[in-house]
């Protein structure tokens, strides 16, 4: 065990498997992203699940993208999405428009207001980002990044049981 886990979580006891050990890492390092990112997002009031809805609607802004393919789309998965876009449309960051061939269905569209909030907290993460490169070489990344996509990669094929 690494001594910096060793430190987090107090023991001096090892970790029984090399990959439990590796999931202990990942949960950690997840949770102290979280962090980082909840305190950058609070004084704009947005969650983190509100903030990537608005990064997904800008990717295809002036367009929009019905819910479920909001949902389909974000991090983490989010059941309340519906409730999220009311938030940003009651905020005056994303609008809704009824599509007229059927009436059921609505688009999700990021506004000009929304825009601007995004590129007023870009700074703020790219500051976060360039902590995290002072740690972390992009080799690293990259290899974090194709392990982690190892890790999940068989999600959508796996029996929800295994969950």
């Amino acid at each position: 065990m690494g001594a910096i886990l060793q430190q987090r979580l107090r023991q001096t006891a090892p970790i029984d498997n090399a990959s439990a050990e590796a999931v202990i890492n990942l949960l950690i390092a997840a949770d102290y992203l979280r962090c980082e990112i909840e305190r950058i997002l609070q004084p704009y009031n947005l969650s983190q699940s509100q903030y990537n809805i608005l990064r997904i609607l800008r990717g295809v802004y002036p367009e929009g993208h019905p819910r479920c393919e909001i949902s389909s789309r974000m991090i983490e998965r989010a059941p309340d999405c519906t409730r999220l876009i009311d938030r940003l449309e009651q905020m005056g960051l994303v609008e809704r428009l009824r599509i007229p061939e059927d009436r059921r269905l609505s688009v999700a569209r990021i506004t000009p207001q929304g825009l601007v909030l995004l590129e007023e907290i870009a700074p703020k993460f790219q500051a976060f980002d360039s902590q995290i490169n002072h740690r972390v070489s992009v080799e690293e990344c990259l290899a974090l990044s194709r392990i982690c996509e190892k890790i999940y990669a068989d999600e959508m094929s796996m029996p929800k049981e295994h969950f």
